[in-house]
C-alpha cells in the first residue's frame, strides 16, 4: 500500500516539476536544456497535447517489481493516466465535466459529474499549484520552477541541485539521484533501488468518453469529493515524502486559547486542555489547526486513496458505515467535543466524528515490571506503538493533558484531531497500551480508543479499568497492558468480541510463553523473543533507562510511531515521537511531569482569568 502511495508520488512529481517555459535563451547549445526541453515543452504548454509512458520499477516485498506508467493530456480539461501493476491498477479519465477513477483489478469505477471546487480541482491548467504545498520540499521551490524554461531549470539543476555530467557513465548526477536521456523526449532517472523511465510524444489515442468502461461496475459519487480525494491525497503525499523545514524543524512557539495552551517541552508538542466538553473540543482545534488537518488528510486521503486502489471500496463510505455502528457507543461528551473541534477547524463534524473511529490496526508491544523485575520495586510500563509512519502521523504528534470536567483528568500521547486514546495514564496512577489484532469490520461495540479513554476519565483502580472491559461491548481484536502504580499491579489482557482473557504477572501463556515473575509482556514473533529475553537479562536491575532500552529495536519495527515509558507511581511519562527519517525508538524521550503540568496549568489559568477581570 505504501509503495502504491510512493508510486502515485513519483508519477504526480513529474507532473508538477514541469511548466511553463518562458522561451529565454543566449545561443549556445545547452545539452541538459536540450534534454529537459520536450518535457518542458509538453508540461509547460508548448505541447498541448501529448502522451507521457514509461515504466517505475522499485523494490517491494524485497524484489523488483514494476508499475506501468501512462499519461495523455487532450486539452487544458481532460486527460487520462493508468498506473497499471499485477497486483495494483488504477486510471483516471478526466473530462471537462466528468471524473472517473477506475480500478480495473476489483471491476470497479467511480465516477463523478457536475461541478468540481476549483481549489481541490484535477483540471490540467494550474494543477502544480493545488498539488504543492510549502510543506514539501517540492512545494518550497515551486516559485521558482513554475516559472522557469529550459535554461533556467538546467541552471537550476547544476548551481542548485548540484548537478554534473559524467561522461565514463554519461550520466547526470544531482545527489542520490542520477538521469541520462537515452534519446530526444525521453529519460531514464535513477534513484537508490527505483529505476524511472519515460517518453514523451505529440501522438495521441483517441478521447474516450469518461463514462465508458466496458465490464466495470459503475458507482457513481460527488464529483466534489472525488477529485478532493485524489488531489489531497497526492497533496499530502509531497509532504510526506519530501517534507520541508515546516514539518521536519517546524516553529516552535507556544500560544494560549481559552480553557487550552500549546508548549513547546524538549522539541515535542504539549497541548494542555480545561473545561466543558465543548470548551477542550475548541481549544483543540483553535491550537493545533494545521496539524489536525496534516493528520486528517494522511488518514482520510493520501491512506484512504491507497485503500480505496487496494479494496476497491470507496474509503469514507467504509469509514462512515463503520461510525454509523459504533456511533451508539460512544459517550455523548466525546460526540460533544469532537462536534465543537470540528467547528474550531472548519470541518464538517460527521466526517471528523467518523475519523476519530478509524480503525487502528497496529502492530506493537508493551511490557509492565515491577517488584523483583524493578532495581526498585516500583512500575515501569512500557508501550510501543508500531504503526505506519510512512503515512505522516508523526507531523501531527501530540502529547495531551486533559482535564474535563467531572472526569480524572490524564495525559494521552496521541495525535492532533484525534480525541481518543492508544496510549495514556491518568491522576490515579493508571496507565494502558493497547496492540492491534485480527477482525477488522467488527463494528458493533464501543471503539477501542473511546474504550482507553475512558478507562483514563472514569477509573481509578486495575480492578475498575478491568470491569469496564469485561461489562462493555468490544469490537475487533485487541491486546492491551493495563498497570497500576499504586498497587504495583499489572495485567495483559486479550479481548476479542466475544471473549476476555486477563494474563496475569508471571503466568505462563501458550502464546507469550513461560511466565517472568512480577512482569507482563506483550508482542509477537521475534520482537516478543527479543522482548522476554531483555526482560529477562536485566531482571531485577529495570529503571527508567533500562525500560527505555527495552523498547530499542527490534521490539520497535520500523514503523514506530511513539514510544512511552509510564511510571504511573510518580505521575511520569517519557515520550518518543518519529520523525521522518528515525522511527520513535531512535529518537530523543522527553520527560513530562503530569501532576506538575496539571498544576501549572491551572495557576495561569486562574492567573488569566484574574487578569481577564481586572478594569
Amino acid at each position: 500500500m505504501i509503495d502504491l502511495r510512493r508510486t502515485l508520488f513519483m508519477t504526480m512529481l513529474l507532473l508538477s516539476l514541469v511548466s511553463p517555459s518562458l522561451g529565454a535563451g543566449n545561443g549556445v547549445v545547452d545539452p541538459l536544456a536540450e534534454g529537459l526541453r520536450p518535457f518542458l515543452d509538453a508540461f509547460g504548454g508548448q505541447a498541448p497535447q501529448f502522451t507521457l509512458a514509461g515504466k517505475l520499477t522499485l523494490p517491494i516485498d524485497g524484489k523488483a517489481q514494476s508499475v506501468e506508467i501512462q499519461l495523455v493530456r487532450f486539452d487544458d480539461e481532460a486527460f487520462d493516466l493508468a498506473l497499471t501493476h499485477h497486483d495494483y491498477a488504477m486510471s483516471i479519465r478526466r473530462r471537462k465535466d466528468t471524473t472517473a477513477f477506475a480500478l480495473p483489478l476489483h471491476k470497479t469505477v467511480f465516477v463523478g459529474s457536475g461541478d468540481v471546487n476549483l481549489n481541490d480541482s484535477l483540471k490540467v491548467s494550474g494543477i502544480a499549484a493545488r498539488l504543492l504545498t510549502p510543506a514539501s520540499q517540492v512545494g518550497a521551490f515551486a516559485p521558482m520552477i513554475l516559472q522557469a524554461d529550459a535554461a533556467a531549470a538546467s541552471f537550476a539543476l547544476t548551481t542548485l541541485a548540484g548537478a554534473k555530467y559524467e561522461s565514463k557513465s554519461q550520466r547526470w548526477t544531482a545527489g542520490n539521484v542520477s538521469f541520462a536521456f537515452e534519446s530526444a523526449g525521453a529519460i531514464n532517472i535513477r534513484t537508490g533501488d527505483a529505476v524511472l523511465d519515460l517518453s514523451v510524444t505529440s501522438t495521441i489515442p483517441d478521447k474516450l468518453a469518461a463514462e465508458s468502461w466496458s465490464g466495470l461496475t459503475t458507482v457513481h459519487l460527488d464529483r466534489i469529493e472525488l477529485e478532493r480525494q485524489l488531489v489531497r491525497g497526492v497533496r499530502r503525499a509531497f509532504e510526506i515524502l519530501a517534507p520541508s523545514p515546516l514539518l521536519t524543524n517546524p516553529p516552535q512557539s507556544g500560544r494560549k486559547v481559552s480553557h487550552g495552551e500549546l508548549r513547546w517541552i524538549g522539541g515535542q508538542r504539549v497541548v494542555l486542555l480545561k473545561g466543558s466538553p465543548e470548551e477542550v473540543g475548541r481549544a483543540h482545534g483553535e491550537l493545533l489547526k494545521a496539524e489536525a488537518g496534516r493528520c486528517i488528510d494522511s488518514v482520510l486521503y493520501t491512506f484512504g486513496t491507497a485503500q480505496t486502489i487496494r479494496t476497491g471500496r470507496w474509503f469514507r463510505s467504509d469509514l462512515e458505515a463503520a461510525y454509523k455502528r459504533l456511533a451508539p457507543h460512544i459517550p455523548e461528551r466525546h460526540k460533544r467535543e469532537t462536534r465543537a473541534m470540528a467547528a474550531a477547524l472548519d470541518l464538517d463534524p460527521q466526517l471528523v466524528e467518523a475519523l476519530n473511529v478509524f480503525p487502528e490496526l497496529f502492530h506493537c508491544s508493551g511490557f509492565a515490571v515491577f517488584g523483583k523485575a524493578t532495581a526498585d520495586g516500583k512500575l515501569y510500563h512500557g508501550r510501543v506503538l508500531d504503526y505506519m509512519t510512512t503515512i505522516g502521523l508523526q507531523d501531527s504528534a501530540t502529547t495531551f493533558i486533559v482535564n474535563v470536567d467531572g472526569q480524572i483528568p490524564f495525559a494521552n500521547v496521541g495525535y492532533a484531531g484525534f480525541i481518543g486514546s492508544v496510549s495514556g495514564m491518568n491522576a490515579e496512577a493508571i496507565s494502558l497500551g493497547e496492540m492491534g489484532g485480527r477482525g477488522e469490520g467488527q463494528w458493533d461495540g464501543v471503539p477501542m480508543a473511546t474504550l482507553m479513554r475512558r478507562a483514563l476519565e472514569e477509573c481509578s483502580t486495575l480492578d475498575e479499568v478491568m470491569d469496564l472491559w469485561k461489562n462493555s461491548p468490544r469490537t475487533c481484536e485487541y491486546y492491551y497492558v493495563f498497570a497500576d502504580g499504586k498497587t504495583n499491579r499489572a495485567v495483559g489482557v486479550s479481548a476479542l468480541p466475544d471473549s476476555i482473557e486477563f494474563i496475569h504477572p508471571g503466568q505462563t501463556h501458550p502464546r507469550l510463553g513461560e511466565g517472568i515473575e512480577d512482569a507482563v509482556v506483550l508482542s509477537a514473533g521475534s520482537r516478543l523473543e527479543k522482548l522476554r529475553e531483555r526482560v529477562t537479562q536485566k531482571h531485577g536491575m529495570i529503571d527508567e533507562e533500562i525500560g527505555k532500552w527495552l523498547m530499542r529495536r527490534p521490539v520497535a519495527m520500523s514503523s514506530n510511531l511513539h514510544n512511552v515509558l509510564f511510571v504511573p507511581a510518580d505521575g511520569i511519562l517519557y515520550v518518543a515521537n518519529a520523525d521522518h527519517k528515525r522511527p520513535a525508538a531512535e529518537r530523543p524521550y522527553v520527560k513530562l511531569n503530569l501532576r506538575e503540568l496539571l498544576t501549572s496549568f491551572e495557576t495561569t489559568e486562574a492567573a488569566d482569568s484574574e487578569s481577564a477581570d481586572r478594569p
